[in-house]
C-alpha cells in the first residue's frame, strides 16, 4: 500500500515539476493556471478508477492535500492584511469622504439586487426541471446532516437584522485580524476605513505629518502587495491540487442519484452569468472582453470552494486587468465575500425552499409564497455575512423564516461539494461585477486598461 501511495506521490511531484518548468520559461500564469487543471482533472480521475473508496486514495489525498490545502491557508493568511492596507491605502487617496457613501451604497445595492435575480432564476429552475424534496431518500449521511443543521439553526435563531448588523462594527480590532468571527473581513473592512479617515483628518491637521503617515502607508501596500504576488505564482500548484482531490473523491454513484439537481443548478448558475453579463453590457462594458480576463480568478474560486481565499485574485482583477479603482475593488471584493452572494444565498436555498415546500403542504407557486422567498432571500443574502457558513447558514435563515423543515437540507450532502464549486465562483463573479458596474456608474472605470490585450493572469501590482 505505501508503494502506491508512494509512486502516486511522486507523479503527482512530477505533474508539478512540469508545470513549474514551464512557468519558468515564460508560459504566462493564467496558462499554466489552465493546464494545472486539466492535469488536476485527469490525476483525479485515474485515482478515482485506480483507487476509489481503498486506503491508498486516502493516503494520496493526504500528501495531495498538503499542496492545495497548503495555498489555500496562505491566502487566507494574506486575506486580513491585504483588506487592511488596501482599504486603509484607497480611502487616504479619495480626499473625500463623501465618496464613500456612493461607492458602498453602488457595490451593495447591486449585490442585493443580483442576488434577487438568482432568486428568481432559482425557482424557474426548479419549475423547469420538476424537483421535489419528496422523492429523496434519507440514508445515514443525510440523516446526520440534517441533524448537524438543525443544531447549527440555533445559533441563527434569535438573530434579528439590528443584531446582524451590530455584529458589523469591531470591538476588538485584533480579534477581527486573526480571523476570529464571521464577520471579520466586514469589521476589518470597517476599522480600516476609519483609520483611513483618521489620517485624511491628521492631514488637514497638519499637512506634513499627514504626508508621512500617507507615504508610509504606502510602503506597507507595496511590503503586503509583494507577498501577495509571492502566493499567487503558486496558484497553478494549488488548483492541480484542489482539482484532483476533488475529481478523485468524488461519489459518482450519489451524483448519478441526484443529477437532476446538479444539472438544474449549473443551469441556473449559467443563467447568473447571462444576467451578470446584461449588467455589464447596459453600462458599457464588453462581456467577452470582461470574462477573459476574469476566467483565471474564477477558475481559482471554483476549484478551491472558497470566496474570502479568492480575494486577493478578485482585486488584482479588477484593479490592473478591468480598470476599476482600488478603492471600489477593494470594497466589491471584500464586501462580495460575505454579502450578496449569488449562488449560495440567493440561488440555492431558493431552489431548496421551492423543493422542501410541497412536502409540508404550502403551494411553491402561490403568488404570496413567491413573492415572500424572494424578499427573505435577498435579506438574508445580506444577514449571512452575520453569522458565516456560506450556503448551509443562508438555507437555515431561509427556511426557517418560512417555517420550512430545515433537516431536510441535508439531502443533498452527496452532490454539495460538486455544486458548491459552481456557486462559489458565481459569487465571485457577482462581486466583481458589482466593482465593475459601480465603477461605470460612478464615472471612475479606466477604460484604457480594460482595452489593453494584457488579460493574463500576472502577479497583481500595487495599487
Amino acid at each position: 500500500m505505501h508503494g502506491l501511495i508512494a509512486i502516486n506521490v511522486l507523479v503527482f511531484i512530477l505533474a508539478i515539476a512540469l508545470l513549474a518548468r514551464w512557468q519558468r520559461r515564460g508560459a504566462s500564469l493564467s496558462r499554466v493556471v489552465l493546464a494545472g487543471l486539466v492535469v488536476g482533472v485527469v490525476l483525479g480521475a485515474l485515482l478515482q478508477w485506480g483507487y476509489a473508496g481503498s486506503e491508498v486514495l486516502e493516503g494520496t489525498i493526504d500528501w495531495v492535500n498538503l499542496v492545495g490545502g497548503g495555498y489555500v491557508q496562505l491566502l487566507k493568511m494574506i486575506i486580513m492584511p491585504l483588506v487592511l492596507v488596501t482599504i486603509l491605502s484607497a480611502v487616504t487617496r479619495l480626499h473625500d469622504a463623501s465618496a464613500l457613501g456612493k461607492i458602498s451604497l453602488g457595490v451593495l445595492g447591486m449585490l442585493m439586487l443580483t442576488t434577487a435575480i438568482s432568486a428568481v432564476i432559482g425557482i424557474s429552475m426548479t419549475q423547469l426541471f420538476g424537483l421535489s424534496a419528496e422523492g429523496l431518500v434519507q440514508g445515514a449521511r443525510e440523516l446526520e446532516r440534517g441533524q448537524a443543521i438543525v443544531e447549527r439553526s440555533v445559533q441563527v435563531a434569535d438573530l434579528t437584522i439590528p443584531q446582524l448588523l451590530l455584529s458589523f462594527i469591531p470591538s476588538n480590532p485584533f480579534q477581527d485580524l486573526a480571523g476570529a468571527r464571521p464577520t471579520s473581513i466586514i469589521s476589518v473592512v470597517i476599522f480600516a476605513t476609519f483609520l483611513g479617515l483618521a489620517a485624511l483628518g491628521i492631514k488637514r491637521e497638519n499637512a506634513v505629518i499627514g504626508d508621512k503617515l500617507i507615504e508610509g502607508i504606502d510602503i506597507v501596500q507595496k511590503w503586503i502587495m509583494r507577498l501577495v504576488r509571492m502566493v499567487i505564482r503558486l496558484t497553478p500548484y494549488g488548483v492541480l491540487a484542489l482539482m484532483a482531490k476533488v475529481v478523485s473523491t468524488s461519489n459518482l454513484n450519489d451524483i448519478f442519484n441526484l443529477l437532476g439537481f446538479v444539472v438544474a443548478s449549473y443551469v441556473g448558475l449559467a443563467l447568473i452569468l447571462v444576467m451578470h453579463a446584461l449588467f455589464l453590457m447596459g453600462v458599457g462594458v464588453n462581456p467577452k472582453r470582461y470574462f477573459q480576463k476574469v476566467w483565471p480568478v474564477l477558475t481559482f474560486a471554483f476549484t478551491s470552494r472558497s470566496s474570502a481565499a479568492t480575494i486577493p485574485l478578485n482585486i488584482e482583477a479588477q484593479v490592473d486587468r478591468i480598470g476599476v479603482p482600488p478603492a471600489i475593488a477593494n470594497f466589491s471584493a471584500s464586501f462580495g465575500a460575505t454579502i450578496g452572494q449569488n449562488g449560495c444565498a440567493g440561488l440555492y436555498p431558493a431552489m431548496l425552499a421551492m423543493m422542501i415546500a410541497p412536502t409540508v403542504g404550502i403551494d411553491p407557486f402561490s403568488l404570496e409564497f413567491l413573492a415572500t422567498l424572494v424578499l427573505v432571500v435577498t435579506l438574508a443574502s445580506f444577514g449571512i455575512a452575520g453569522v458565516g457558513g456560506g450556503a448551509t447558514f443562508a438555507a437555515i435563515i431561509v427556511l426557517s423564516t418560512l417555517d420550512l423543515p430545515i433537516a431536510l437540507a441535508g439531502l443533498l450532502i452527496s452532490i454539495e461539494p460538486l455544486i458548491d464549486m459552481g456557486r462559489t465562483a458565481i459569487n465571485v463573479n457577482g462581486s466583481m461585477t458589482a466593482g465593475t458596474v459601480t465603477s461605470r456608474l460612478l464615472k471612475q472605470h479606466d477604460a484604457a486598461i480594460f482595452a489593453s490585450n494584457d488579460d493574463q493572469l500576472d502577479e497583481p501590482k500595487a495599487a
